[in-house]
C-alpha cells in the first residue's frame, strides 16, 4: 500500500488493485472470540463484527497516509489491538499506535535487545508473574513483587522490561484485548532505599507507556502490604495518572479480606489468603521463555526508519 492511499477517516477506502495485491501477503484474520465475548466487545468496545475488517482497513489507511515512515506492523490482528483499546475510535487508536512506537524508540535502556532470554534473571527472581487462573471477569492477574528485586544485581529498567514483555505476551490473546487485565502489587518489605529507584523520571515513563502507549485495558490495580513510604511513592505516581486510572487503584494494606473483595480467594495463592496452592512462577516463566522466537519475529516488524523523528510524536489523549 502506498503512503498516498485515497482513504478518509470517516469513509475508509476499499483499496486499489495494488493495495489488495499487497494485502494478500498478510495473515488472514480469524476471530477467536466466543459468542459471549463478541457480545461483550460490541457492548463495551463498540466492536461490530460485520464492520471489523472495514475498521482495520480504515486505521491502516490512516497510518499509511499520516505516518508513512512509522515502520509499524499493519496486520489485521495487530491493528485490532489498538482499535479495541480505544473503543474503535479511529483517531484515538491511531494516536495510541504512534505513542506505542514513540515509547519504544525513546527509551533504549528498556527496549533495546528486548526478548525473554534477556530478562531471565528477573523472571527467576519472581518479580513479575501471572496467576494461572482468570478472575470471574475473565481477566489475567499480573502479580508484581518488588521485594524480589535486589538493586545491586541489575537496574530497575530490567524489571520494566520484564513487565513489558509480560504485557506483550498477554495482549496477544483476543480475550485479554476485550476483558483487560488486573494488577496485584505486593509491596511487602520494600524499603525507602529501594523505593528511591522509582523516581519521577521512571514513574513518568512507565505511566506514559501503560496509559497512552500500550494497547491494554488495565481494569484494576490492587496494592497490598504497602508500607508507610508507599504514600510517598503514590505521590510521585499520581500526578501522571488520569482520573479514570487513579480511581482503579485499591490500597488494601495488610487486609486480605479487603483484597478478596476485588480478587476472589479461589484464584489467589496461599500467600494472599487464597486456595489455589503456593504461588508458582515456573509455568509463566516457561511460557514466556518459550515465546522467544515469536517475539523476535513480531519485534522485527517494528523498525525505526532512518528518516523518521518519532520523539516528537507522543501525545497523551
Amino acid at each position: 500500500m502506498s503512503g498516498d492511499s485515497d482513504c478518509t477517516r470517516t469513509s475508509p477506502s476499499v483499496g486499489s488493485p495494488s493495495d489488495n495485491e499487497f494485502l494478500l501477503d498478510r495473515p488472514k484474520y480469524v476471530c477467536s472470540l466466543s459468542p459471549d465475548l463478541i457480545t461483550k466487545a460490541r457492548e463495551e468496545l463498540q466492536e461490530k463484527p460485520e464492520w471489523r475488517l472495514r475498521d482495520v482497513q480504515a486505521l491502516r489507511d490512516m497510518v499509511c497516509k499520516d505516518y508513512p515512515s512509522l515502520g509499524t506492523c499493519l496486520d489485521d490482528a495487530f491493528l485490532l489491538r489498538f482499535l479495541r483499546a480505544r473503543k474503535f475510535d479511529y483517531d484515538r487508536a491511531l494516536q495510541l499506535l504512534v505513542n506505542y512506537h514513540t515509547c519504544r524508540r525513546s527509551w533504549p535502556e528498556v527496549f533495546n535487545n528486548l526478548k525473554p532470554s534477556a530478562i531471565k534473571p528477573v523472571l527467576e527472581s519472581g518479580f513479575v508473574t501471572v496467576l494461572p487462573r482468570l478472575d470471574p471477569e475473565g481477566r489475567h492477574v499480573v502479580c508484581i513483587r518488588p521485594d524480589r528485586w535486589t538493586p545491586s544485581n541489575y537496574p530497575i529498567t530490567e524489571n520494566i522490561r520484564a513487565i513489558y514483555l509480560t504485557l506483550e505476551k498477554l495482549i496477544q490473546s483476543e480475550e485479554t484485548q476485550v476483558n483487560g487485565i488486573v494488577i496485584l502489587a505486593d509491596y511487602k518489605g520494600v524499603s525507602l532505599s529501594k523505593a528511591s529507584h522509582f523516581g519521577p523520571f521512571v514513574a513518568k515513563k512507565v505511566i506514559g507507556i501503560l496509559q497512552d502507549g500500550f494497547p491494554i485495558r488495565i481494569k484494576a490495580v490492587n496494592i497490598i502490604n504497602e508500607p508507610r513510604i508507599f504514600k510517598g511513592i503514590f505521590a510521585i505516581i499520581k500526578p501522571f495518572l488520569k482520573e479514570k486510572i487513579a480511581n482503579r487503584f485499591f490500597l488494601h494494606g495488610c487486609d486480605l479480606n479487603s483484597l478478596h473483595q476485588n480478587i476472589p480467594p479461589v484464584i489467589l495463592p496461599e500467600e494472599y489468603g487464597g486456595t489455589s496452592g503456593k504461588l508458582d512462577i515456573s509455568a509463566w516463566n516457561e511460557l514466556l521463555l518459550a515465546s522467544e522466537e515469536d517475539f523476535l519475529h513480531d519485534f522485527s516488524q517494528l523498525v525505526l526508519p532512518c528518516d523518521s523523528s518519532p520523539h516528537d510524536m507522543l501525545v497523551f489523549v
